[in-house]
């Protein structure tokens, strides 16, 4: 009898995306924790004036790592469709993303009244365009273990 790796040898680049208050950074810690290479975007000066992310930086690392998970969301991200294997969308209701923003502590985005709008604003006008071009949409709501599982199947495939 045959034995069968549990994944296949390929590895991948995963562009995690989604609003905010998604949970794309909680799922990228619980990735990063299984061994992985991961950036998230949030942090760190990938994200320039205009929320845009640093072309240059994010073309080096995408050329530097086979396998990585990224997350973040930027107004050029769609530039980086064609190196990532996966894209994946983290959709969660705009009522539980607005409670999730209020209570976090690890980011001091969506806070404010206008914020707040800004995010309701986005999942009309922007979450459309996203999930059209996601090659994965997830439910924000399930597990981290389980979004994690997901997560880690596409890293190898």
């Amino acid at each position: 009898m045959r034995a069968f790796a549990p994944y296949p040898s390929c590895m991948a680049r995963v562009l995690l995306t989604g609003m905010s208050g998604a949970g794309k950074s909680t799922l990228l810690a619980a990735v990063a924790r299984r061994g992985y290479t991961t950036v998230d975007t949030d942090y760190d000066g990938w994200v320039l004036p205009g929320a845009l992310w640093d072309a240059d930086r994010m073309s080096t690392l995408l050329a530097e790592h086979g396998t990585i998970a990224v997350c973040g969301t930027a107004e050029n991200q769609g530039l980086f469709y064609d190196r990532f294997e996966h894209v994946v969308y983290l959709r969660v209701p705009l009522e539980t993303l607005l409670d999730r923003v209020r209570v976090r502590t690890n980011n001091p985005y969506g806070k404010t009244t206008e914020q707040q709008a800004d995010i309701a604003r986005y999942i009309a006008e922007v979450e459309p365009l996203i999930r059209r071009t996601a090659t994965l949409e997830l439910d924000g709501l399930l597990p981290i273990s389980v979004l994690a599982d997901r997560i880690e199947s596409c890293l190898h495939s």
